[in-house]
C-alpha cells in the first residue's frame, strides 16, 4: 500500500506542468497612501487598517520597500514594465502610442501565458498606451463609484467569474481609489461635506497623528482626519476584495501582492522623492511559499523589481530587457545580499512641468539631486492646492521655521541628504556637513554608476552638478520642449480621436447659448440634435462650467431623431473668472462619446 502511494506521489510530481493548475495573481493597490498609515507599519492611529493588518499576518511583509516615483502614472508604469521612467518613456502623464511601444508589460506577458486579465480604476495610468487590450475592464473610469468600498468586492467577484467562464487563471489589478483626493467628506476648500460612501470608522482631527514633515495645526489636523478616514475606507475595500476571493474558492490558489503607488497627497510626500514619498507597504502572500506573518528587515526592494519577480513566481519565461531584477528567491527564504540600495526618479508632474530629480536610498541615508533648482524656479504639483499647503503659507508669514519649509518646498536646493534612521521626515539637510561627506560620496558614486548602467539622460548634468550653468542649460532644453496646457489638452484629444472608430460621425448636436448670464438667475441653452434612425435614443450630457473649466452642474437628456431640447440651469451667485461655459457630449462619458463640443465662454453680467 505504501509503495503504491509513493508511486502515485512520484507520478504526480512528474506530470507535465500544463496539467497542474496555474496560480492566480491578484494585485491590490491603494492610491496615495503612505506606508506608515498602515497599522502593522507603525501607524500611531489605532484601527486604521484592520484588513491590511490581517493580510500582513498571512503574507511576507517588506519593511524596506519603495516605489520609484512619487506620482501615479509614472509609478504604476514602472511596476508593470520593469523599467525606469527614462527607459519606458512614461516620465509624466503623457501616454506613448501603441506603435511606438517596444517593450512588453504585465498585461502582454500574462495574456501570452494564458491568463485572463482584468483591471479596475487607474486603467489609463497602468499601461504606456491606452486603450490597452485587457480582457475585462471592471467599471467605467469616469462614472464608476470607485470610492464605494463594497463595490470592490463585487468587482473582484465579476473578474474571477469571468476568468472561470473563460477557463483561464486570472490576473486582476484592483486599484482602490482611496485615499486619493478628494478625501472622505472633504470639500474643495477643506470644509466637511456629505459623503454617501462612509468608511467603517471615521477619525476626528483631535485623534489623528501629524507627520513630522508637517506643522501641527487645526487646519492640517482637519485635512489629516479626512485622509485617515479615507485610509480606513481603502481598508474596507481591501476587506471586500479578500472576502470575495475567499467566497470564490480560489483563495488557496491565488498569489496576492499588496502595495501603495506612493505617499500621501500632502506637501513633502506625494510628487517628491523623500523617504515618506516613496516608502510603500509591500506585502506578498504566495501560498505554500511565503511564511505567514513573516517580516523582511534585510532587503531593500524597489517596485521596478515587481514584474520580473512575478514572472519568476508564475514560471513565465522572462523576455529580458528589464531594469529591475527578480526577488522571488527572497520570497522563498533565501538572501540577496546585493539589495542594499534603491534608486528613485521624478520627471514631470500631472500638469506637465518638468522638474527632474534623482535619488538613491539605503537603510541609513537618502541622497536627492534636483538640477531644476536655481533659487527662483518654483516647483508646482498635486499638493500645492491642499488645505494643508495653503495653511502653511499663512503660517509662514509669522513663523520663520515654517517659512523656511515653504521656501524649500517651492524652490528646493540642488542637493539634499538625510539620515532616514533618525530623520525620516527629512528636516535636516546633511549635504554640507563635513562629518557626513564620506557617506554622501558613496551615494553619489552609486548614483553615477546607476545612471551609466540605465543610460540616464541626466548623467552628464549629474557629473557637472556643481556647475549652475550646466544645470540651467538642461532646464532651458527641457522647458523648450515642454508643452503648454493648451498643447497637452490638444494632444490628449488627438490620442482619444485616434482610439475611436473612424466611422463615427461627428455632427449629431449643436448648442445655442445665451449671450450672457446673470448670477442668481436661470439660463437656458438650446440643444439641436440630429440622430439617424439606426442610432435610436441617445443620452446627451449638457454641462455648465465656470470660466476655469470646473464643472458646476451636469444634466442628462434623452434625444431621438431630429429636434430641439431646452436645458435650463440655475446660475450660482459667483462663477470662477466671471464666465460661464456650456458644453455637451453624446453618450455617458468622454471616453465613449460620439461627439463632444464646448461653446465659447459667456460673460457674467450683474442685474
Amino acid at each position: 500500500m505504501l509503495r503504491a502511494l509513493l508511486c502515485f506521489v512520484v507520478s504526480f510530481a512528474l506530470l507535465p506542468s500544463a496539467l497542474v493548475a496555474k496560480p492566480n495573481l491578484l494585485v491590490i493597490t491603494t492610491d496615495d497612501m503612505s506606508c506608515d498609515s498602515v497599522g502593522v507599519y507603525g501607524c500611531k492611529l489605532k484601527d486604521t487598517t484592520p484588513h491590511m493588518d490581517r493580510l500582513a499576518a498571512q503574507s511576507l511583509r517588506f519593511n524596506y520597500a519603495h516605489t520609484v516615483v512619487g506620482n501615479c502614472m509614472p509609478s504604476r508604469n514602472v511596476m508593470w514594465s520593469g523599467k525606469y521612467p527614462h527607459n519606458n518613456r512614461i516620465e509624466g502623464f503623457q501616454s506613448i502610442t501603441k506603435e511606438s511601444k517596444n517593450y512588453p508589460v504585465l498585461g502582454d506577458l500574462m495574456k501570452d501565458a494564458g491568463y485572463f486579465t482584468g483591471i479596475r480604476h487607474k486603467v489609463s495610468h497602468s499601461t504606456p498606451y491606452s486603450p490597452f487590450p485587457w480582457d475585462l475592464v471592471l467599471g467605467d473610469e469616469k462614472h464608476d463609484d470607485a470610492k464605494n468600498a463594497a463595490s470592490w468586492g463585487k468587482a473582484a467577484t465579476t473578474g474571477i467569474e469571468a476568468a472561470k467562464k473563460a477557463g483561464k487563471p486570472f490576473c486582476l489589478l484592483l486599484n482602490i481609489a482611496d485615499p486619493h483626493k478628494p478625501f472622505y467628506a472633504e470639500g474643495k476648500k477643506g470644509e466637511t461635506i456629505p459623503d454617501k460612501n462612509v468608511p467603517s470608522k471615521v477619525f476626528t482631527p483631535e485623534e489623528v497623528p501629524v507627520p513630522g514633515f508637517l506643522p501641527d495645526d487645526p487646519v492640517v489636523r482637519k485635512e489629516l482626519s479626512h485622509y485617515y478616514s479615507s485610509v480606513r475606507r481603502a481598508d474596507d475595500g481591501v476587506g471586500a476584495i479578500l472576502a470575495a476571493l475567499k467566497d470564490s474558492g480560489e483563495d488557496e490558489n491565488t498569489i496576492i501582492i499588496f502595495l501603495s503607488d506612493h505617499g500621501m497627497p500632502l506637501p513633502f510626500a506625494k510628487t517628491q522623492l523623500y523617504h515618506h514619498s516613496t516608502r510603500t507597504p509591500l506585502m506578498i502572500r504566495w501560498p505554500g511559499v511565503t511564511q505567514p506573518g513573516g517580516v523582511d528587515d534585510e532587503h531593500l526592494i524597489s517596485t521596478v523589481d515587481l514584474l520580473p519577480t512575478i514572472l519568476d513566481m508564475l514560471g513565465i519565461a522572462s523576455p529580458g530587457g528589464f531594469d529591475g531584477s527578480s526577488f522571488a528567491a527572497v520570497l522563498k527564504g533565501e538572501k540577496q545580499p546585493q539589495r542594499t540600495m534603491i534608486f528613485k526618479e521624478h520627471n514631470e508632474n500631472s500638469g506637465g512641468q518638468n522638474t527632474p530629480m534623482r535619488a538613491v536610498q539605503t537603510k541609513d541615508m537618502v541622497y536627492i539631486f534636483s538640477p531644476w533648482s536655481n533659487g527662483t524656479r518654483i516647483m508646482t504639483g498635486a499638493t500645492n492646492g491642499t488645505a494643508t499647503c495653503r495653511q502653511m503659507r499663512v503660517l509662514a508669514k509669522t513663523n520663520e521655521q515654517i517659512a523656511a519649509r515653504i521656501d524649500l518646498f517651492d524652490h528646493r536646493v540642488p542637493e539634499e541628504a538625510y539620515d532616514v534612521c533618525y530623520d525620516p521626515d527629512a528636516l535636516t539637510n546633511l549635504i554640507a556637513k563635513p562629518e557626513h561627506a564620506a557617506q554622501v560620496a558613496v551615494l553619489e558614486k552609486a548614483m553615477e554608476d546607476w545612471m551609466v548602467k540605465t543610460n540616464d539622460p541626466l548623467l552628464e548634468v549629474f557629473r557637472h552638478r556643481d556647475d549652475p550653468a550646466v544645470r540651467e542649460k538642461l532646464m532651458q532644453q527641457l522647458e523648450g520642449k515642454q508643452m503648454t496646457k493648451k498643447e497637452r489638452i490638444a494632444a490628449k484629444q488627438a490620442a482619444k480621436m485616434q482610439s475611436r472608430p473612424a466611422t463615427k460621425p461627428d455632427s449629431f448636436i449643436a448648442l445655442v447659448v445665451p449671450e450672457s448670464v446673470t448670477p442668481g438667475q436661470k439660463a437656458t441653452v438650446r440643444l439641436t440634435h440630429h440622430f439617424p434612425a439606426a442610432l435610436g435614443e441617445k443620452p446627451v450630457q449638457v454641462t455648465l462650467k465656470g470660466g476655469d473649466n470646473s464643472r458646476i452642474q451636469r444634466k442628462e437628456v434623452k434625444a431621438r431623431g431630429d429636434g430641439i431640447i431646452e436645458v435650463t440651469f440655475d446660475i450660482p451667485a459667483t462663477l470662477p473668472e466671471d464666465k460661464a461655459i456650456f458644453a455637451a457630449l453624446v453618450g455617458t462619458t468622454i471616453k465613449d462619446t460620439l461627439q463632444h463640443l464646448q461653446a465659447k465662454p459667456v460673460p457674467v453680467v450683474a442685474k
